[in-house]
C-alpha cells in the first residue's frame, strides 16, 4: 500500500475492522514518514450487465449510481456514508443474484426502496425520474402513498 503523503511503499497495519459487506478497513502507518492513513479493501465480485429499456446492455457503474443518488439527495441531510452504504447494498444484491444480466429496473427498485428508508424527499426526487412521474397528479399520488404508509 503506497503512502498518500510521501508515496513510500512500506507501511504497517495498526488496526483492522470488517464491515457487513465483506470489506476490510485497515488503519496504517507509513514506515518512512510516520503519517497514518486508512485503506479499504473489498472483494471484487462480478456484477451483471444491466439490460436497459431499449434492450442495450451496459456494465454496472458504481460511480454512476452514486452520482444519481447524490443528485437526489442534494441539499438534504443525507450523509455521504448513507449514500455509500446504499450503493454498496445495491451492488451486493446484484452480485448475490449470480446472473450474467439483469434488468436495470432491478437497480432502480433497489435504489427507490433504499431512498424511501433514508430520506423521503430524496426518494420523491429519484422516483420522479425513475418512475416517470411527469405531472403533478402522479407526483401527488406518490406523496399521498408515502403519507398513508407513514400513518400506519
Amino acid at each position: 500500500m503506497r503512502c498518500p503523503y510521501c508515496q513510500h511503499y512500506e507501511s504497517k497495519v495498526i488496526d483492522t475492522t470488517h464491515d457487513s459487506h465483506g470489506g476490510i478497513r485497515r488503519r496504517r502507518e507509513c514506515l518512512k514518514c510516520g503519517q497514518r492513513f486508512s485503506s479499504y479493501e473489498r472483494p471484487i465480485l462480478a456484477t451483471p450487465l444491466l439490460i436497459k429499456q431499449d434492450s442495450t446492455r451496459e456494465e454496472f457503474d458504481r460511480e454512476k449510481l452514486a452520482r444519481g443518488i447524490r443528485i437526489s439527495c442534494a441539499k438534504r441531510k443525507v450523509s455521504a456514508a448513507d449514500i455509500e452504504r446504499l450503493v454498496g447494498k445495491v451492488e451486493a444484491e446484484l452480485q448475490k443474484m449470480g446472473k450474467a444480466e439483469v434488468s436495470s429496473r432491478v437497480v432502480g427498485d433497489l435504489v427507490t426502496a433504499g431512498l424511501k428508508e433514508i430520506d423521503q424527499v430524496a426518494y420523491i426526487r429519484y422516483a420522479t425520474v425513475y418512475l416517470k412521474l411527469d405531472d403533478l397528479r402522479s407526483i401527488r399520488a406518490e406523496i399521498d402513498r408515502l403519507l398513508e404508509a407513514e400513518q400506519k
